[in-house]
């Protein structure tokens, strides 16, 4: 009898945010991941619990927030953070329960070395280890295409995560030509002038070699008949590489594009679901939809039974941190379907500049001034009249009741997750080599 556990297929870009067309932008150029959405099923509401790397991903593949998972900041270099004790990767629960497991060449969720030794099999990782920088999209396609017709006929299901480096940022700008073949699309939040619209192009170019590099992974993976027997989940880590987007915990920094699909699936039916999901309910979903028992400590919500049709009490509310980046940097937040609380624990600048340029080209339009503005204690925003996030009604009377009544909602949430915060400031981990260093060790 043919083994009926589904194979499962996790695209997780870099910084791509909700920039495609099945999410409203008509200048992004991604017909395959629009036709994966118009044939699955796409999450409206959809964020992630960080708006940087290695916290958001490590949310993903745990089902727990940073803070309780131990990824609070970047996981290479002298960043250095990785998973705490007894914290275990969604892939080491599938290979324990009979998945084969795979990466392609770096996910950034933990770090390096002991990441690789979470799968059994570790796709175009030659490149990565001899220091080389990641491989593109042409490498780590060959890399899954070879690894899906070596699955072809295999009874054992797979796990294989799939982490393409597009669309961030590289050292110099980005490696791919610019788009402007369907015009360009300069969000409110930044200032529409010759150097964003540069700037985006730029970054629209990388969208169309991403939709090119899933369009043809999508293609080998029907070649080798393993479509029907495998769900598909398209995601991003946190949103777009752009100022008070990535590294800030307004919503351009916190939503991702969310698909499943499955190809002849009941549930993958072209729907577009507006229920608030969190990247922390991912793990829960597919362990349940894979029939793997969830772990008693993951801190998400299976949507499972919303795919199925099922009794599902959807999320009043998200929640989403930062605590390190480039720097430290605490915020904490809670989204309803309404309104935007953000609590700010230090006096920083409004928000980091993920631009990775020492000139950037684009400008906000809230603050006017990014280098003199700084964080106020707590923030505010009504959504339904301020999508932008650019009126911050925190202190006003008008609003004191459901100012409170967020601050308390938010304040439970951090002493239920057993915030750090709330005790002191969580030291890096090079706070420790330091010490060492010191000490002569």
């Amino acid at each position: 009898m043919p083994d009926e556990r589904p194979n499962i297929l996790i695209f997780v870009p870099h910084d791509l945010g909700q920039h495609l067309g099945c999410y409203g932008v008509e200048t992004a150029h991604s017909p395959h991941i629009d036709r994966l959405a118009a044939e699955g099923v796409r999450f409206k509401n959809s964020f992630c619990t960080a708006p940087q790397c290695s916290p958001s991903r490590a949310s993903i593949f745990t089902g727990r927030y940073p803070h309780s998972n131990g990824v609070m900041g970047l996981t290479h270099g002298e960043f250095g953070w990785d998973f705490g004790p007894g914290e275990r990767h969604m892939a080491e629960l599938l290979r324990d329960a009979g998945w084969h497991t795979a990466l392609v060449e770096y996910g950034h969720e933990a770090k390096p070395g002991r990441e690789h030794k979470r799968f059994e099999e570790v796709l175009a990782a030659e490149q990565y280890e001899a220091g080389r920088g990641h491989c593109d999209a042409p490498v780590r396609v060959a890399a899954v295409g070879e690894f899906l017709r070596r699955r072809r006929g295999h009874e054992q299901p797979f796990f294989l995560e799939v982490p393409l480096v597009e669309v961030h940022r590289q050292q110099f700008g980005y490696n791919n030509p610019p788009d402007t073949t369907k015009g360009i699309y300069v969000p409110p939040y930044i200032k529409d002038e010759i150097s964003s619209r540069e700037d985006f192009a730029w970054f629209q170019g990388s969208v169309r070699k991403l939709d090119d590099a899933v369009g043809s992974i999508m293609a080998t993976l029907e070649e080798t008949g393993l479509a029907e027997g495998t769900i598909v989940v398209f995601t991003t880590d946190h949103g777009i590489p752009f100022p008070r987007a990535k590294c800030a915990v307004y919503d351009p920094g916190l939503e991702v594009a969310l698909i499943f699909y499955q190809k002849g699936a009941a549930w993958s039916d072209g729907r577009v679901v507006d229920h608030l999901i969190s990247n922390i309910d991912y793990e829960p979903t597919l362990l349940e939809m894979a029939g793997v028992p969830v772990p008693e400590n993951v801190q998400g919500r299976s949507f499972a039974p919303l795919l199925a049709g099922g009794d599902y009490q959807p999320r009043t509310e998200v929640f989403g941190e930062l605590t390190y980046h480039g720097r430290y940097d605490p915020r904490r937040c809670i989204r309803t379907h309404t309104h935007k609380l953000i609590v700010n624990f230090s006096s920083g600048h409004s928000f980091m500049d993920p631009s990775q340029q020492w000139r950037p080209k684009c400008v906000t339009v809230q603050p006017p001034n990014p280098a003199f503005a700084f964080h106020p204690v707590v923030e505010l925003f009504d959504l339904r009249e301020d999508p932008w996030e650019r009126v911050n009604l925190a202190g006003s009377p008008e609003h004191e009741q459901v100012q409170r009544g967020l601050l308390d909602r938010l304040h439970a949430w951090m002493q239920e997750t057993e915030d750090p915060l709330l005790t002191g400031i969580p030291l890096p981990p090079m706070h420790y080599r330091a010490w060492a260093a010191l000490r002569g060790e």
